[in-house]
């Protein structure tokens, strides 16, 4: 059977996620900075989330994927959280500066996060050879890894995220991610042999603001202060059809 994952940035995401009909949610915040770690509030609000297990990304930051010790720190303490709370698994990724797996930041996360699973993220798909790298991930123990293929997409990146699936032989699962959508799923799946996807679904939802003032941005300037993007149920249900 195959699994669909969701990457929600909000509540309402983790819900549109289950009524779509999901298996799981990667649960983050920041998707427009690739992702950061969620509130603790927001985990505890998709803990509430019936019949969908929650993911949560382990990200202090935006940018690359080589940390301080103090940023791994915050790392640790953010996963100590998760695992009291009773998070189903955690999201990390630590690469070296000459672009491999970072060993030993990866054991220390892994090591807190005890019988919780590890999805290595998609830091992998930045890592110089895809497939050494798997067996690394495989050697820590992780889970699942998410990845496109080490390409733009994983409709893209089909032909390496095939050779991962076929050289991983069920030593870990490969979580085929990076702009699935109802029109292309069933040919990244048929093509890779994949058995678990990754999908943000996500659509503009427009704001209730009656009273708005043009010209002021919160965020980037230029941002469309009322809309946001949020994962629609009805394309998280045609990515579960097709």
């Amino acid at each position: 059977m195959n699994t669909i994952e969701i990457c929600a940035g909000d509540i309402d995401s983790v819900w549109a996620a289950y009524q779509g009909g999901a298996t799981r949610v990667e649960l983050c915040s920041g998707l427009s900075e690739g992702g950061l770690t969620p509130s603790l509030g927001l985990i505890k609000a998709s803990l509430s989330v019936p019949n969908i297990l929650t993911n949560v990304l382990i990200r202090p930051r935006q940018g690359d994927f080589l940390y301080t010790n103090q940023e791994v720190e915050i790392m640790i303490e953010d996963i100590r959280r998760c695992k009291e709370l009773g998070v189903n698994a955690v999201v990390i990724g630590a690469l070296t500066p000459d672009g491999e797996i970072d060993m030993d930041i990866c054991r220390r996360l892994i090591a807190e996060a005890g019988d919780m699973e590890v999805t290595f993220h998609r830091a992998f798909d930045l890592c110089k050879n895809p497939l050494e790298s798997i067996e690394k991930l495989i050697e820590l123990g992780c889970s699942r890894v998410l990845t496109s293929g080490a390409a733009a997409s994983a409709y893209e990146g089909r032909e390496m995220l095939r050779k991962l699936e076929e050289q991983s032989s069920g030593r870990i699962i490969i979580l085929a991610g990076g702009g699935i959508n109802p029109k292309n799923a069933r040919q990244i799946l048929d093509s890779t042999g994949v058995k678990e996807m990754h999908a943000s679904a996500r659509s503009l939802v427009g704001s209730k603001m009656e009273y708005r003032l043009e010209g002021v941005s919160m965020g980037k300037p230029g941002d469309d202060e009322y809309a946001r993007p949020t994962t629609d149920a009805t394309l998280v249900s045609q990515i579960v059809n097709a």
